[in-house]
C-alpha cells in the first residue's frame, strides 16, 4: 500500500483556536492543512459583516492564522484548503495575496466560485424549481420574503482542479464540510468521479476531523477518562489510496483518539445511514472501526453510492428583529415571582403586538443555599417582531421600569438593549447541474467544473449484520442512562439530532431493543409532540434520533435556551432508566 496522505484540521468553526494552525504545522509532518469555518449560522454572521463592509463576508480569523504560518507552510511543502471564503472567496483571496506581497512570500492562491445562487433564484423558480423546505415541503414562494443569501453545497472537484493548477492555498466558498478532505485525497490518489467507495471513505474521514477537537476528546461524554483536555490536540486523517483512513493526532498533544471519541463525531449532525454529499453518498452503516494503537483509529470497508441527483442549498432570509431580557429571581416563591413578571408584562406591553412572545423559567435555585448566587433562578423573556422599534427600547426599557415595582430582589442580567436582526434558515434542493462551479486563477480566468451527476442503477450495499448478542435481562436498577451510554447532539437547521452509542455488544443489544421512539420521547418530553426519526447503526453500536422542528426555524431564530442542541445529548444521559444490573457490574472502556 502506498504511503497515506496526511490531512490535518486546524479549525472546527469560526472562532476556533487561533494557534491551531501553527500547532499542526510545527507538531509533525503533514501534507495538507484544512479548516472548516462555516456553519448554517455562520453564513448569517458573514452576511451581517458584509453589510457593514462590502469587502468582508469571509472568516477573518483565517487571514490572521495565515499571516502567522503561511511562510512556514510553504517552507514545509504543506498545502492549505479551507472554506473560510464564506460569502466572499474572491475578497479573502485578494487579502491573502496582498499579505504575501507584504511579507515577501511567493504562494499560488486560487479560489472557487459558483455556490452563490442568490442572483438566479427568480429564474430558478420560474423554471419550476420550487425550492421546497426539506422538512416541511413548503415552497419558497409562499413565504413572500426576499432571501439574503442562497448558497449551494459544492463538492470536491473544484478543489482537485485548483490543486491541478498548482495551488498552494485553495480558498473555497460553501462546499460540503468533508470536501476539504475529499478534494486533496482525490487529487493525490487520482481518483475518478465514480470511485464511489474511495470517495465515500474520504468523506467519512472528512466528517470525523471537520469539527477539530470534537474527535480528540472535546465534547466527549466520558470526558473524565480523557487526559489533557485542557488543551486537546487537533486531528489528522491519514487517508489511503482505497479511501480507508486512520484518525490520529500529533504525538504528545492532549486528548485522545479512541473508538469512542471517533464514534461520537461520526454521529454528529447526521440523520440516516445514507450520508449524502455533492459527489457521493457515503454509507455510514458500512464503516468498520477499530483501535489500531494508542491515538490511532482505523476506518475502513466504507461503501459509497453514486452521487445524488440534487445538491443542498442553504438560504437565509430576514425573519425580523428580536430582543431578550433576563430576570434574576432569588430565594423563596420562585414560581410566584415568575408569574408576577408574566402578568406585569402582559399588562404593560400588550404582547399581542409581538410576532412572538416567549417567557422561559429556569428554576435552578437551591433550597437553603450556602451562597447568594446558588439561590437564584433565571427568567428569560424573548420577543420578536418584523418592526425593529417594537422589540427595541420600548420593550427593554419597560422591563427596567419594573425594577422597583415588582417582586423582591429584582434585577436583570443586562441593561436595556436594542433589538437585533435575526435570520431564518431555509434548506432546499436544486439539481446538481444548477450551480456553475468554477476555479478562478490569478489572471481571472475561470475553469468550469462539471457537476457529478451519478449514474443510473444502484450499488449493492452490504447491510448491517443481524444482532447475535442476546438482550441482557435479570434484575434492574434505576440509574442515569449515561452511566454506560455515550451521546452526542447537534443541530441541522430546525432539527436536532442525538446519537447514542454503547461500548459493548450486550449494551447495544439492550439499547436497540429498549430505546424506541416512544421511550426517547418519554425521556425528552420536549420531543413528545414532535416527529422523531430513529436510525440504527449496528456497526457503530449506535442509534441516532432526529427531532424534527425542535429548534423552530433554525439556530439564528431559535428561542430555546440551547438553540443549537449541543447539550441535548447530555440531558438525555442524565435521565434515569432501569438498566440491567449485569450491564452495570462490568463496565468497559473498550470503546
Amino acid at each position: 500500500m502506498s504511503e497515506p496522505l496526511c490531512i490535518a484540521n486546524c479549525s472546527g468553526f469560526y472562532g476556533d483556536r487561533l494557534a491551531a494552525a501553527r500547532e499542526m504545522i510545527e507538531g509533525g509532518p503533514i501534507d495538507f492543512l484544512t479548516g472548516d469555518y462555516l456553519a448554517e449560522l455562520t453564513m448569517m454572521i458573514l452576511w451581517k459583516s458584509q453589510q457593514k463592509d462590502a469587502s468582508k463576508g469571509y472568516a477573518v480569523t483565517f487571514l490572521r492564522q495565515m499571516e502567522d504560518v503561511l511562510g512556514l507552510a510553504l517552507d514545509k511543502g504543506v498545502k492549505i484548503v479551507t472554506n473560510a471564503g464564506g460569502l466572499n472567496p474572491a475578497g479573502l483571496t485578494n487579502e491573502l495575496r496582498a499579505m504575501c506581497d507584504r511579507l515577501g512570500l511567493s504562494a499560488k492562491i486560487l479560489h472557487i466560485e459558483g455556490d452563490n445562487l442568490l442572483p438566479q433564484l427568480g429564474s430558478l423558480q420560474e423554471a419550476g424549481h420550487e425550492l421546497r423546505h426539506l422538512d416541511t415541503g413548503k415552497p419558497l414562494n409562499e413565504l413572500n420574503v426576499t432571501p439574503l443569501s442562497a448558497n449551494a453545497y459544492l463538492g470536491c472537484w473544484g478543489i482537485v482542479e485548483a490543486l491541478n493548477q498548482g495551488a498552494d492555498v485553495v480558498v473555497c466558498p460553501r462546499v460540503t464540510d468533508a470536501s476539504v478532505v475529499a478534494g486533496p485525497a482525490a487529487w493525490h490518489f487520482g481518483w475518478k468521479r465514480d470511485d464511489w467507495d474511495a470517495l465515500s471513505g474520504a468523506i467519512v474521514a472528512g466528517h470525523v476531523i471537520e469539527c477539530g477537537t470534537q474527535c480528540t476528546g472535546g465534547n466527549y461524554a466520558f470526558f473524565k477518562e480523557v487526559s489533557g483536555l485542557e488543551h486537546p490536540g487537533f486531528p489528522i486523517a491519514e487517508v489511503h489510496a482505497d479511501g480507508s483512513s486512520v484518525i490520529t493526532k500529533h504525538a504528545g498533544t492532549g486528548g485522545e483518539v479512541s473508538i469512542g471519541t471517533v464514534t461520537a463525531q461520526l454521529l454528529y449532525e447526521i440523520a440516516g445511514p445514507a450520508y449524502a454529499n455533492a459527489d457521493v453518498v457515503s454509507r455510514f452503516d458500512t464503516i468498520q472501526i477499530e483501535q489500531e494503537g494508542p491515538d490511532r483509529v482505523r476506518l475502513s470497508g466504507i461503501q459509497g453510492e453514486p452521487a445524488p441527483p440534487d445538491v443542498k442549498v442553504c438560504l437565509n432570509y430576514l425573519g425580523g428583529y428580536r430582543n431578550q431580557m433576563t430576570f434574576v429571581l432569588t430565594g423563596l416563591d420562585i414560581e410566584e415571582k415568575a408569574k408576577l413578571v408574566e402578568r406585569t408584562l402582559r399588562h404593560e406591553l400588550n404582547v399581542s403586538r409581538f410576532d412572538e412572545f416567549d417567557i422561559n423559567l429556569s428554576n435552578t435555585a437551591k433550597e437553603n443555599a450556602l451562597a447568594n448566587q446558588e439561590a437564584t433562578s433565571l427568567l428569560k423573556v424573548t420577543v420578536k417582531s418584523r418592526d425593529a422599534n417594537v422589540v427595541g427600547r420600548k420593550f427593554s426599557s419597560k422591563i427596567v421600569e419594573m425594577v422597583l415595582a415588582s417582586y423582591p430582589g429584582l434585577f436583570t442580567t443586562t441593561p436595556p438593549t436594542d433589538g437585533s436582526p435575526f435570520g431564518v434558515y431555509w434548506p432546499a434542493l436544486v439539481p446538481a447541474d444548477v450551480p456553475q462551479q468554477v476555479v478562478v486563477v490569478e489572471d481571472g480566468t475561470q475553469i468550469s467544473i462539471p457537476p457529478t451527476m451519478g449514474t443510473e442503477g444502484s450499488v449493492e450495499i452490504d447491510g448491517p449484520t443481524h444482532l447475535s448478542t442476546p438482550v441482557p435481562g435479570g434484575p434492574t436498577k434505576a440509574v442515569p442512562l449515561g452511566t454506560i451510554f455515550g451521546a452526542r447532539s447537534g443541530d441541522k437547521g430546525g432539527n436536532a439530532n442525538v446519537g447514542v452509542w454503547a461500548r459493548r455488544d450486550e449494551a447495544y443489544a439492550w439499547l436497540a431493543e429498549k430505546m424506541s421512539v416512544e421511550r426517547f420521547q418519554q425521556l425528552i418530553p420536549e420531543a413528545a409532540e414532535l416527529e422523531v426519526r430513529r436510525y440504527e447503526f449496528r456497526n457503530l453500536r449506535s442509534l441516532n434520533f432526529v427531532v424534527v422542528g425542535l429548534l423552530g426555524e433554525g439556530v439564528a431564530s431559535s428561542v430555546r435556551f440551547d438553540g443549537q442542541a449541543k447539550s441535548l445529548g447530555e440531558y438525555l444521559r442524565s435521565r434515569f432508566v432501569e438498566l440491567p444490573v449485569s450491564l452495570l457490574e462490568s463496565p468497559s472502556r473498550s470503546a
